[in-house]
């Protein structure tokens, strides 16, 4: 059966590839309207990159830059070690009162750390938590150094006599019978046991205190001066 040219409107004879007058192709496919969306998108996925939210099939690498934020422990106990040994021999050498040492200590830590990592992105709460540690390492290293110093050198005699004229002083300031009998009690064998146990702790909460706020400080002046 004849039908007309899409193009020229001129009749054709059926079984002709191409129109006579015009030349165009009778041979036409027609897609059905539920194919074409999905050929479009396939012709669109060739040229855009394709996205999924699946997991990655390989292993992931993490580069050393995006950790730079957080506290390489095992490089930082070394530097707060070393900051906390230096600061508990100027001490034990009275160069140094303890409050000072433990905020040099501090500062030393944050310091050497920074220094031996320069990609670290210092701050004052790092800064506090490499204090911390190392005015925890001062408290350690000072009474080691303290208890070798006593049984080495026999210096345990000097440090009661020591802690006896503190007390008599003291007590020389107030003519209170209720003081004056609290002070000699703390005179006793199990009072000085007693004062010795309490310097420790103050010692030590002292010693963290001090070190943390002294590497907050050094952190926050870093992290300042690294700023763009």
């Amino acid at each position: 059966m004849d039908h007309p040219c899409h193009k020229c409107g001129q009749i054709v004879e059926d079984g002709k590839a191409f129109c006579s007058q015009c030349g165009a192709p009778q041979i036409r496919v027609v897609m059905p309207e539920s194919l074409a969306p999905a050929v479009a998108g396939n012709a669109l996925s060739n040229d855009l990159p394709a996205f999924s939210l699946d997991p990655p099939s390989g292993p992931v690498t993490l580069r050393a830059e995006s950790l730079s934020t957080g506290i390489a422990w095992p490089q930082a106990l070394r530097a707060c070690a070393a900051a906390a040994l230096i600061a508990a021999l100027v001490m034990a050498f009275g160069l140094m009162v303890p409050l000072l040492a433990v905020l040099g200590a501090g500062f030393l830590a944050v310091t050497l750390y920074h220094h031996r990592n320069p990609a670290w992105n210092v701050n004052a709460r790092c800064g506090a938590q490499l204090g911390a540690v190392c005015g925890l390492l001062f408290f350690g290293i000072s009474a080691i150094l303290e208890s070798l110093a006593v049984a080495l050198f026999h210096t345990g005699g000097q440090v009661r006599q020591k802690m006896l004229e503190a007390l008599q002083q003291a007590a020389s300031r107030s003519s209170d019978p209720q003081v004056q009998a609290a002070f000699d009690r703390l005179k006793t064998p199990e009072g000085l046991a007693a004062m010795l146990i309490l310097g420790l702790v103050v010692l030590f909460l002292v010693s963290i205190a001090a070190g943390s706020i002294a590497g907050a400080l050094t952190g926050a002046v870093l992290g300042r001066r690294n700023r763009p």
